[in-house]
């Protein structure tokens, strides 16, 4: 719809001239970039790439496509560079595929691109949401969907994304689909009306809904549609006709408090559901009461992402109880919300049933040192396992700390921490940096950003990871670090066994700044770190080297 992309005009339905401009490579190579480092249908079989590694692939497959289809235009008939275009386009997405079939760890090259493109008997991905983003009318869709055709395709699972279907395309797309709906299992239809009028937007959601009814799905993926209401209702032959999802996204749709009611209504049953994504949505605490009806009846969620959706303390509550029936729950991400303590109260009674719990995604949720405790006492006796844990940007202070610590010290699987944006400062530093000093085998990041400490806390997580084996990334930005105390930072890095590589920028560090000074502990914690050093040239004391004993860089073995 409009709102779905304001940027996208008509005008760029096709690329008409040979060469494309370098912006356009630019563009595409970003493209590719995203679908090979985000969730999709495809990545959940072959594995999902990193963000570098699936820049470099991209980089690698555009260059390659690009030279291909400019051989291929000197030789075009009609030299207006229409086919070339077409084979530039093809080839990426085929290329696409080839590397994320390799999977992530897969840095060489892929194959040289070829003309030939026929259908293989064994396909059964059909995707054509890779190139330029790009308007599909009738007759390119006829072109782009013919492989659907084809007598005997065993094509189950299909991606319509980045392509923005007017009514004419829909139109062709709606009796093709409905030939094989029966063999479908999984339908990506996430951004396929960008830039689309409203009214014409909906057309296209009634007639794809229409063909694709009575089908048996695992899979469904609606989101980038901005569908409100009435685009979720536009939806409702399909919807009603799924019994057997398994995998359900619906984000960045516009989902208010009456749109969540209505996928709550339409879907017949979640009792199949294992993973449940919602973010970037509008549905506050009233929609949130009508995912929690639909949580609670997806007892075999496995994965539960409802981030950036403008909830509250009651919606917040509402969620976390409901979340108590999904006990095999393997992540849960209800980032950037407005819970509040008493959410994060409820929630810490639900945590102790999640028993497979491996993911933990709760930054930016206001939960205080209050909520953050009533948590983390929970989580030290029923979350060993966990392997990440966020808790940014929750106002957690130094005296939370001991008690955090604690709980740090019995998730030996951590492989990644995120405590970003909270008030830690050097006393509260000092303590979770020891909390991980011994142990902790598999950890790979460590962001303490934005925790108004100083030399002392940054000296101590440097003395914590430096010598744990495959430790990737230590973020201490936007702190009040002195220049003596990057330095000290750098040398106990440089002498430890990942070396200096595993050091964030500090381009927001501020030498000069001076956390503000409480004057005392919060929350009734014994102040165990009042011997912790101002950053200066000779205010250590002996308790703070007493510390840091134990913290010493062990040189690297052979």
């Amino acid at each position: 719809m409009d709102s779905a992309a304001p940027d996208f005009q008509p005008r760029t339905f096709s690329i008409k001239l040979w060469p494309p401009s370098e912006s356009t490579r630019l563009m595409l190579v970003e493209r590719m970039t995203k679908n090979l480092s985000t969730e999709s249908i495809f990545s959940r079989k072959y594995g999902l790439l990193g963000k570098e590694e699936a820049h470099e692939n991209a980089k690698r497959i555009e260059d390659k496509c690009f030279a291909s289809a400019d051989e291929h235009f000197k030789t075009e008939p009609d030299g207006d560079g229409s086919s070339a275009v077409q084979l530039y386009a093809k080839q990426t997405s085929k290329l696409m595929l080839e590397v994320l079939k390799k999977g992530p760890g897969i840095t060489t090259e892929p194959e040289a691109p070829v003309i030939d493109t026929s259908l293989e008997v064994a396909d059964t991905i059909f995707d054509i949401s890779g190139g330029a983003r790009a308007f599909i009318e009738a007759e390119e869709a006829k072109e782009l969907l013919s492989p659907l055709t084809k007598p005997g395709n065993s094509y189950k699972r299909i991606c319509f994304s980045n392509r923005s279907f007017g009514i004419g395309a829909a139109n062709v797309a709606g009796p093709i689909l409905e030939s094989i709906k029966t063999q479908l299992t999984e339908v990506d239809l996430s951004d396929f009306v960008a830039g689309r009028p409203e009214d014409e937007a909906l057309d296209v959601m009634r007639i794809f809904s229409k063909a694709l009814a009575g089908s048996v799905l695992r899979y469904l993926n609606i989101s980038e549609n901005a569908l409100g209401e009435k685009g979720v209702r536009a939806f409702t032959e399909l919807l009603k006709s799924q019994g057997d999802l398994e995998e359900l996204y619906v984000m960045n749709d516009g989902i208010s408090e009456e749109a969540a009611k209505a996928l709550s209504e339409l879907i017949p049953s979640t009792e199949k559901l294992k993973v449940l994504h919602f973010h970037n949505n509008m549905t506050g605490d009233e929609g949130a009461m009508s995912i929690a009806q639909m949580v609670k009846r997806s007892p075999n969620l496995e994965s539960f992402r409802c981030s950036a959706t403008r909830i509250g303390s009651d919606g917040g509550v509402a969620l976390a109880e409901a979340l108590g029936t999904c006990t095999r729950l393997k992540k849960l991400d209800i980032r950037d919300n407005l819970f509040g303590v008493e959410a994060g109260v409820a929630l810490s009674k639900t945590l102790p049933k999640l028993h497979d719990l491996v993911e933990l995604y709760l930054s930016d949720l206001n939960l205080e040192n209050e909520g953050t405790l009533a948590i983390t006492d929970v989580l030290k006796q029923s979350a060993p396992q966990l392997e990440i844990l966020e808790m940014a940007g929750n106002e957690i202070t130094a005296g939370a700390a001991k008690r955090l610590a604690e709980c740090l010290t019995a998730m030996q699987s951590l492989k990644k921490l995120i405590l970003a944006e909270n008030e830690l400062k050097d006393s509260g530093a000092v303590t979770i940096a020891q909390s991980l000093q011994e142990g902790h085998p598999d950890l790979k990041e460590l962001d303490v950003s934005t925790n108004m400490f100083q030399r002392s806390g940054a000296r101590c997580f440097a003395q914590a990871v430096a010598n744990k084996p495959g430790f990737a990334l230590l973020n201490i930005n936007a702190n009040f670090i002195s220049d003596e105390g990057v330095d000290e930072v750098k040398a106990i890095l440089k002498g430890g066994r990942n070396s200096l590589e595993v050091l964030g920028p500090l381009d927001e560090n501020d030498p000069e700044g001076d956390p503000e000074d409480d004057g005392e502990e919060e929350d009734g914690e014994d102040d165990d770190n009042d011997e912790v050093e101002k950053d200066g040239d000779n205010n250590g004391d002996g308790g703070l080297d007493s510390k840091l004993q134990n913290l010493k860089v062990e040189e690297e073995e052979d």
